[in-house]
């Protein structure tokens, strides 16, 4: 009879250890996303969505146009391939305006009185709306160099807060 208690608590002794091995001890899930374009560069998915700090810049700076210290931010193409025709890449940024200046990317928030100004990699200011110039490609991996800072809007003294900037780029292959 003792025999039968001692088989019976091994058995489920047994059985209990292998639930404990196969209960759930943590899972998830992992979604992939992107798409598939016409061109002769994948974009990096690092570039496709970005935010770049600005930092916290002191209002006095941005008075009568000042500007504070510009951010690097990148977009970076890879596995070119220039066999074809397109050897060249243009990038025309989208957004709306601060104060009626086009070379200014509005902003939102709390703060007010300034807009984000960018600058390609060779410091020409770039107008919202217009291609920018044509940059040559190589074959491989390329980097389109950009910059962005905060500039105070001419003649509007800034409000204090935080602010929010978004634009969006294309890409034109010739």
């Amino acid at each position: 009879m003792k025999l039968n208690k001692l088989a019976t608590v091994i058995a489920l002794a047994s059985g209990m250890a292998t639930f404990a091995v196969s209960a759930d001890q943590g899972s998830g899930q992992i979604d992939f996303t992107g798409s598939i374009i016409d061109a002769p560069c994948s974009i990096h998915p690092d570039s496709v969505n970005q935010e770049i700090d600005l930092g916290k810049i002191a209002a006095k700076h941005l008075l009568n146009s000042g500007t504070s210290n510009p951010r690097p931010f990148k977009i970076l193409l890879e596995n070119c391939d220039i066999s074809g025709p397109e050897k060249t890449v243009t990038i025309t940024f989208g957004g709306n305006n601060a104060g009626g200046d086009n070379k200014l990317l509005g902003i939102t928030g709390t703060a007010s009185g300034a807009g984000v100004a960018m600058t390609d990699g060779s410091g020409n200011r770039i107008e919202l709306g217009v291609a920018t110039d044509a940059r040559t490609l190589t074959t491989g991996n390329n980097t389109l160099a950009f910059s962005a800072f905060l500039q105070g809007l001419n003649n509007v003294t800034p409000v204090t807060g935080d602010f929010y900037a978004s634009t969006d780029f294309t890409l034109a292959y010739q």
